[in-house]
Parts: C-alpha cells; sequence; structure tokens
C-alpha cells in the first residue's frame, strides 16, 4: 500500500521543499507563485512531481493535487509540516488495522495555541464533532476520494473570500456521502510554522462574520446551536477583547448571509 503526499506549498523550490519536509514516500507538490511549470524528481527512490501554477488559494491547489493523486494513500499537506522519519509504513499499517476506514486521521504535533485536537484513541468521526481537524491530518483511500467526487470548497481556506473552513467542509461531505473516517493515536509529524498565518488577524468582526458563514454551509438548521457552543466552549480566548453576545451576533449575521459591511 503506497502513501502519497499531496501538498500545497507557496513560492519553494522543489530540492529545499522536498529535504526541508522529510518526504519519504511518492508526493504531489502545488507551487503557488508567478509561472506555469512541470518538473519531476526522484527522491529516496519515490516519484515526486512538482507542479508551479500562477493562481492562489489553498482550495484550488488541493483540488489540483488531488486530479493528479495516483497512489493508494492520499496525505494532504502544507509546506510547514516536518515528516517523522517512517510515516508512511505508519499510515498503511493504520489502514491495514482500521480495514473499514475510507479516511484516518492523524496527529500533527504543533504549538499549544494553535492546538484544535489531539488523537488519544480509535474511534469514528460525526458531523458534530468533524470541525476541527485540519486538512494536513487526513490521510484517504485514494479510489474512494475520486469515487465520491469531492473536492476543496474555493470560498474558504488561505487566497478565499472566507476565512479557514474548507477542510471541515470537505470531511463533512465526505463523510455525508456515506464513507466512513476514523481516528488514530499515531503521530505522523510536526507543524514548524516560519511566519504570520495568512488569514488570522485576531478575533475580530471578520473572524466572527467568516465562522457563522462556515456554520451555515456546516451545520444547517443547527448552526445557531453549534454557534453558541462554539463560543462558550471557546469565551475564555476568543472573547476577552470582544463581548461573547456581540461575537455570537457577527456569527448569526454570517449564518444569515448577510453582508458583513452593513449595519
Amino acid at each position: 500500500m503506497k502513501v502519497q503526499v499531496l501538498a500545497s506549498v507557496m513560492n519553494q523550490d522543489m530540492h529545499t521543499i522536498v529535504k526541508q519536509m522529510n518526504l519519504d514516500t511518492d508526493a504531489v507538490i502545488i507551487n503557488q507563485c508567478d509561472r506555469y511549470a512541470a518538473r519531476e524528481m526522484e527522491w529516496k527512490g519515490h516519484r515526486v512531481r512538482f507542479f508551479s501554477c500562477a493562481e492562489r488559494g489553498v482550495g484550488r491547489s488541493r483540488n489540483n493535487a488531488i486530479l493528479r493523486a495516483d497512489r493508494d494513500i492520499c496525505l494532504f499537506s502544507d509546506e510547514d509540516i516536518v515528516y517523522e522519519d517512517g510515516y508512511g509504513e505508519r499510515i498503511a499499517e493504520e489502514f491495514a488495522r482500521q480495514p473499514r476506514a475510507d479516511m484516518i486521521l492523524f496527529n500533527i504535533e504543533v504549538e499549544e495555541s494553535r492546538r484544535t485536537y489531539h488523537i488519544t484513541d480509535r474511534k469514528r468521526v460525526r458531523w458534530y464533532n468533524c470541525g476541527r481537524y485540519g486538512a494536513v491530518s487526513f490521510a484517504i483511500r485514494t479510489d474512494k476520494l475520486l469515487e465520491s467526487g469531492v473536492m476543496f470548497s474555493l470560498l474558504f481556506g488561505g487566497g478565499a473570500k472566507y476565512s479557514n473552513g474548507e477542510d471541515s467542509l470537505f470531511l463533512k461531505q465526505f463523510m455525508s456521502k456515506g464513507y466512513k473516517v476514523y481516528t488514530a493515536p499515531v503521530t505522523i509529524g510536526r507543524e514548524e510554522r516560519s511566519g504570520d498565518s495568512t488569514w488570522f488577524a485576531g478575533y475580530d468582526r471578520k473572524f466572527f462574520y467568516d465562522r457563522g458563514v462556515l456554520y451555515h454551509y456546516l451545520y444547517g438548521k443547527l448552526a445557531w446551536a453549534m454557534a453558541l457552543r462554539f463560543l462558550v466552549a471557546h469565551r475564555k480566548k476568543m472573547c476577552l477583547d470582544v463581548d461573547i453576545r456581540q461575537a455570537y451576533a457577527w456569527m448569526n449575521r454570517g449564518i444569515m448571509r448577510r453582508d458583513e459591511k452593513t449595519d
């Protein structure tokens, strides 16, 4: 069972990023830059394809990578992920251990302030708790992914109109088509950030409005209840400078898809 990394990067050199990420499997790398080009190299006995595209948006680049996937397991990634030695074998072993799983979510170590999840056991993921996982934790059977027709939203994520959330929508849409998603308490890499976030500018009006828009698509009629649940759970972190009632009002405007620029 072969694992293939599908990575979205920006303005990177092929040889540099392969070494930086400690890749030890096949890979498809989509490089967002100012030109169009395609290159290929062999690295540690594996095939690495590197596509430069004069386009922006993490959803668009991930979709480009999906269209080029041709190994058993896809593993989504970003340029700031550094993999542990043997990550490919660990992923393949976990799929062998959980044969019913169409997708498995793995641990990626991040700094405490950015952590949204930490997997400690093996269990099935459901619609009501799928919003905590980032795309870099996703490993998915390629045939099931292509069969599902699920792609990343171009409305959410870096380079899109709204902030993050494309990964949560992807996961929910995949599960809504009947595919099974499980967790694995296995760490395969770590995040090493080298700059500020491309989308996060603080817990302000745009943050809460965009979160409301995401909940509109993610939870439908339950969006208002899930928004309140989200704010109560994270109020000590997110509502230090903004009153929770104001944050909830901004999220409601997003849920109703009312223009954030109007009162």
